[in-house]
This record gives C-alpha cells, structure tokens and sequence, in this order.
C-alpha cells in the first residue's frame, strides 16, 4: 500500500499562519539536530532536512483531519486558574476518569499526545524502521513546540476575549520572523528525560504561566502605537496588513526575550525527547542507514490540501 505524506504550501497561507509559524517550527526541530549527544548526533545530522521539512506536517493534517486539532494545545484555564497545573491528573486515563474523554478532546490534550508520540517513536527505533523514526521524530517535534507556547495553554487563544484578536500570529509568527536573526538557536546540554510525562506538563505549565503577561504587555504596547500598531506591507504582487515593525519590536523586547527563550527550551525538549526514545528502546546502532536518499527509503505520495478551505477545529490566527 502506498504511503501518504501530507504537504502544504505555506507561503499560500496569508493570514492563516501556522503555530510557531513555518519558520519556527522548523528551525525547532533543525537545531534539535545539533543539540544531540555524540550518539545520536551523526543520525540526526544525516536527515536533518528531512525533520525540518516535515515539522510542519503536523499542521498540514489540521485542514484534513478533525481529530487532530486537539493535538496542539491545552485549556488549562477550563481546568485551573493559574500554574502550576497541578488538580489535572496527569496520567490520561485518570484525567478521563475525572473529566471525562469528551471533554478533554473538546479542550485539548496535547500533553498527552506528546507522550503518545514518544511511545511511538520508541517503538519505532527498537524496530530500527527509518520512515517511522523519522516520521514521528519530525511529529513529535511540533507538538513539543506548540507545547511551549503561551497561547497554545488558554482558551484565550487568540485573544478573542479581550478584544486582542490576531495575538496568536503576532507571537508565534510576526515576532520570530522579524527578530530571527538575533535569537540564539544553540541550547544547552540534552540530557536523557527520566520522567517524560512530568517533563512535558512542566514545560505546558510555564507556557500557562506566561499567558498574563503576553496578553498584558500587547495591551501596554497598543496604547503606545494609537496610531502604527498595524501597517500595510508588500505581499506578492499586492499587499497584506500586518503588525507594524515599530509595534512588533516594542511588543517583542517588552517580552523580555520571552520568545528567543521558549524557542530555546523547545529546542532542547525536542531533541531531548529523541534522545530518550532512543535510549529506551536500548540504543540500537543507526549506522547502517548512513545518509540514503529518501528514494531509497520511502514511497510516500506527496499530496497538498485544498488551502481554499479552513483549517478543522478552531481559527487560531484571524487578524482583527
């Protein structure tokens, strides 16, 4: 049977970008790359195009797939007030025993996920399969990532609740694409995850944390910019309306370097993430795929979605 492999073109996107936006979410799981032990490095360096190609992936199936929206956030604030998160039971089947399975569907279980898609991905190195391995390392990269993000841990996701509609582009998107070149990208030591479970619900719990002053700073800034916050820019051959450059850099060092820091933590989730999948499934020698062509390994059909219709599950990115 053929294999499927789902693709967009996101420059295609305009207003409807994509969380951590196309260039964060791949230089995410690039620079988790190069963060790896000596190891598992040399793996990794041979198909880092690959993990970067398809960290988008994940996104491209939320205009095909209904059940896979839920997949990238959490409303921790359906559950609790404010971090830490801990009145959630962390253990799926507790959570569904306490709130049942449809309402964490309805509210999000990307916590969860994420330790689904280790559990894949270790499974995947024990059978030594390279599509599987890089599949789900290139998947489960993107749903570290939407894990530490702010706004992927409220229901205030786009800021629809207090008159701050198109917040979510602004963060995820806008702020890493003008300032790209002046966040560091290099993280620390990767070091193996003895309890992934509670690693990633720490990390959901400082996005949670963060939530108050991301909404508060953009109020701050706004009052600053009565007049620029929004500017017309060129886009193809026409223009699109974005938030302007002055906005943006105020909005962005009020932060307080909050961006270049989540990118930063996620970078090392990720590739700390691959490194205990591969140490649990008894670090099987990788050698031996060497740098093949993804000719030699794969049959997947490349298809794009209809980019005319929404995105399956709520619009995270409309602009006021």
């Amino acid at each position: 049977m053929k294999r499927v492999v789902f693709i967009v073109v996101f420059a295609m996107l305009g207003k409807q970008a994509l969380a951590w936006g196309f260039l964060g979410h791949k230089t995410i799981n690039y620079y988790a790359c190069f963060a790896l032990p000596q190891d598992l490095f040399g793996f990794y360096k041979n198909y880092s195009d690959y993990v970067k190609t398809h960290a988008v992936d994940a996104d491209s199936r939320r205009y095909l797939i209904d059940a896979e929206a839920c997949r990238h956030y959490l409303d921790c604030d359906h559950y609790e007030h404010s971090a830490p998160l801990d009145t959630i039971p962390h253990r799926w089947f507790d959570a569904i025993e306490k709130y049942t399975e449809d309402t964490l569907l309805e509210f999000g279980i990307v916590p969860w996920h994420v330790l689904n898609m280790k559990y894949r991905l270790t499974q995947a190195f024990k059978e030594k399969n390279l599509r599987k391995i890089l599949k789900n390392s290139a998947d489960i990269g993107h749903y570290i990532a939407d894990a530490h993000v702010p706004l992927h841990s409220t229901s205030n996701y786009n800021g629809q609740q207090t008159d701050q509609v198109g917040i979510h582009a602004l963060w995820e998107t806008r702020l890493p694409q003008l300032f790209y070149d002046s966040i560091d990208k290099m993280p620390g030591t990767v070091e193996y995850i003895s309890n992934p479970q509670e690693f990633i619900w720490s990390r959901l719990s400082e996005s949670y944390s963060m939530v108050d002053s991301v909404l508060r700073l953009e109020k701050l800034i706004s009052k600053m910019h009565p007049n620029d916050k929004r500017s017309l820019e060129p886009y193809g051959r026409g223009v699109k309306r974005a938030y302007s450059i002055p906005f943006s850099r105020d909005y962005y060092y009020a932060l307080d370097n909050m961006v270049e820091r989540r990118m930063l933590a996620s970078i090392e989730a990720v590739a700390s993430f691959w490194y205990t999948a591969w140490v649990d499934a008894g670090q099987p020698d990788l050698s031996e795929f060497g740098n093949l062509s993804m000719e030699e390994w794969s049959d997947d059909k490349i298809i794009t979605p209809d980019l005319n219709q929404k995105m399956k599950g709520r619009q995270e990115y409309d602009i006021e």
